[in-house]
């Protein structure tokens, strides 16, 4: 690297801003040393410190120095860009210069918050604000891009967030595509008994919210369907739904159940039914199910099998089944999109310990859940496996999967809630049965759930605080003989213990579907290490992707009880909304260019760009960008081999130059020539 000052010809009047962050930076980096020794840029008109610059008083500072001082570059070295770009771009424009005219530097988490070295600190924070004092001097004016807002919006998963995004835009007069992949909207609520710490019943909630989604005139209901290709961008998004055939047609069923009622088939429902009761080879999932049509299963039905049977057929009074119908493909065109999809329950087999799916009596909550229903396979009844005895005991596991590092390490954060529930649920069903929840710390954070735990302790709930090493059935002496035992740890006590039970519930924990990381692809967006779909930012833009047009509500973003989830899924309806008032707007002008006349045609970029936003010209064999689909990644210009393809606001002369400020100390320093 060329070791002398590289200066443009023409100067600029660069304002250079150096925030306190209260102590964030302060702390750490001596601010005024920084912005002291920023003036030795032969750039740089003036450079300040200020306590907040975030403030109104430290944007109107920005605006007041452009004006008076006619700044033509502005630089502010504070927090994060994520956090507060946006704030001093506007500033700048308000001053009267191009918002793009503007270079952040992040002197907080990449220097005060890095280390506890102030001198190291110090060194640092000269350095990233001297790169981005060199890079601001080559960039240029851009001008953000008009996008109009298509109203309709697609919304993926018909759970409890689905459910309430789509009615919050529906009733506001906006179109929605409503897509679920099982035959009915519901989601996980619909298999729950009773909801904490209120304990009402979840059907009686959800079923007329499910019953509005279908009437309302502004929803399309797609269940029994899947989403295969996703193109586009914000504003103008086109989605292929795959609608599988349910083979009957939906115009002339009436939802009579003749078709379920005459089927000879039965077996064992997995789903709904959480596996102890049966349904047929046609089937709806329960009575309330939204849309009313039943599902015939394929795999099940004897017609399939061997071409015999179709009873469902010949007892059909209208005529609506018909064995040869074809999936339907669907392509449809929105602006924006909610993604709810949900979770999957932790596979308490996973821990072999615990005896699930191998000790009869070990129970999962989902099992439960169903049991406990009065519409269950039981009505309502808690019985053993043997379907007929009344357990005289009851042991709730919890944290089953969650904060565990051997499966998820983080907090489930309904688990505790629900495991209260289900000790007042066997008081209420079986009184004089003896309920332990053996739990590793009791979190009850929300409105009225600490008042519910003093509500089983009152009810005489035995709590053992400790983690329950093992499950078995291997008695040691005549008490324990035809008992579960429960090997555990009571950390309040200082000892081991065994305890006799009849009957143990594990509460499983949330963990992402299955399938997260290939939606997250689909859709692409952003997906953790933990299966969880990435938010923009986790307190500023909880509901947001990196996708612009993108959001997500629910627990596919992380788990969370039903209040949260409502609250979260209205949220991004209102984000939605904003948007589709807004009618037009505005998307960053940070996007790729390709130099056609010297593009050669190699076509790596094309199968490179995670957005498909490049294309090919077969009659000038040169490679184009769409720029309405480029988000800016710059990951063709990294890889394009001729190095024809440039990335605005990144430019090779943006970052050379900024790499050559922050090797500040490795050169001699910037200095003025003397007056």
């Amino acid at each position: 690297m060329n070791d002398k000052k590289q200066i443009p010809e023409q100067l600029e009047k660069v304002g250079v801003y150096i925030c306190h962050c209260g102590s964030n930076i302060a702390g750490t980096i001596d601010v005024e040393d920084v912005a002291k020794w920023a003036k030795n840029n032969p750039n740089v008109e003036i450079s300040r410190n200020y306590e907040f610059m975030c403030s109104n008083t430290g944007q109107e500072l920005i605006e007041k120095d452009i004006k008076e001082k006619g700044l033509t570059r502005i630089v502010v070295a504070s927090c994060s860009p994520l956090m507060h770009e946006k704030t001093f771009r506007e500033a700048t424009e308000r001053g009267g210069i191009n918002p793009f005219l503007f270079e952040m530097a992040n002197i907080r988490e990449h220097g005060s918050w890095a280390t506890n070295d102030k001198a190291a600190a110090t060194q640092k924070a000269k350095a990233l604000v001297n790169g981005a004092i060199e890079r601001v001097v080559h960039q240029v004016p851009l001008e953000k891009i008009p996008v109009d807002i298509n109203p309709a919006t697609l919304i993926v998963g018909g759970g409890i967030a689905g459910i309430t995004a789509a009615l919050e835009l529906a009733e506001a007069g906006n179109q929605v595509y409503l897509v679920e992949r099982e035959g009915t909207i519901g989601g996980h609520m619909a298999q729950i008994d009773k909801t904490f710490p209120t304990l009402d019943c979840s059907a009686c909630i959800l079923t007329p919210k499910m019953v509005d989604v279908g009437q309302n005139d502004n929803i399309t209901l797609l269940t029994f369907s899947e989403i295969e290709d996703v193109e586009g961008y914000i504003g103008n998004f086109t989605v292929k739904v795959r609608k599988k055939a349910r083979c009957l047609i939906e115009e002339l069923c009436t939802s009579c159940g003749i078709c379920e009622e005459k089927c000879p088939v039965k077996v064992i429902d997995e789903d709904y039914g959480a596996g102890l009761g049966y349904r047929k080879a046609i089937y709806r999932a329960f009575p309330q199910a939204v849309p009313g049509y039943p599902v015939l299963d394929k795999d099940n039905c004897t017609y399939f099998e061997n071409g015999k049977c179709r009873a469902c057929e010949k007892f059909c009074p209208t005529d609506a089944i018909k064995f040869d119908q074809e999936d339907e493909i669907l392509n449809i065109t929105v602006g924006n999109i909610i993604l709810a999809t949900g979770y999957d329950l932790f596979d308490a087999r996973r821990i072999p310990q615990y005896g699930y799916g191998r000790l009869p009596n070990v129970f999962s909550s989902l099992e439960f859940e169903r049991m406990v229903n009065a519409s269950g396979p039981t009505e309502g009844h808690i019985v053993l496996r043997d379907g007929v005895t009344e357990p005289e005991s009851v042991a709730i596991v919890h944290c089953v999967g969650s904060r565990d590092q051997n499966y998820n390490e983080y907090c489930s954060k309904v688990c505790c809630m629900y495991s209260l529930k289900f000790a007042h649920l066997v008081h209420e069903h079986i009184p004089e049965a003896v309920v332990y929840n053996f739990y590793m710390d009791m979190r009850t954070p929300g409105k009225g759930y600490e008042e519910f735990y003093h509500r089983l302790l009152k009810e005489g709930t035995h709590f053992v605080r400790g983690r329950v090493a093992e499950i078995t059935d291997v008695g040691r002496n005549p008490a324990e003989e035809g008992k579960l035992i429960i090997q555990s740890e009571n950390t309040l006590l200082g000892k081991q213990q065994r305890t006799p039970i009849d009957m143990v519930l594990l509460s499983s924990g949330m963990q992402a579907r299955h399938d997260s990381e290939e939606v997250s692809q689909l859709f692409k967006m952003g997906c953790g290490f933990d299966g969880f779909f990435t938010e923009r930012h986790p307190k500023l833009a909880p509901v947001s992707t990196m996708t612009d047009g993108i959001f997500i509500a629910g627990a596919c973003q992380g788990p969370k009880d039903i209040p949260e989830t409502v609250a979260q899924a209205g949220a991004a309806a209102s984000q939605v909304a904003k948007l589709i008032n807004q009618g037009t707007v505005m998307m960053e002008p940070v996007r790729a260019s390709i130099r056609e006349d010297e593009c050669s045609g190699c076509r790596i970029c094309n199968n490179l760009c995670p957005y498909n936003a490049i294309e090919f010209d077969d009659e000038k064999k040169v490679s184009r960008i769409i720029t309405a689909l480029c988000q800016g990644c710059g990951t063709c210009v990294a890889a394009c081999p001729s190095s024809v393809i440039d990335g605005a606001h990144f430019t090779n002369t943006q970052v050379m130059a900024e790499l050559k400020g922050l090797l500040w100390d490795v050169q001699p320093a910037p200095q003025k020539t003397p007056a």
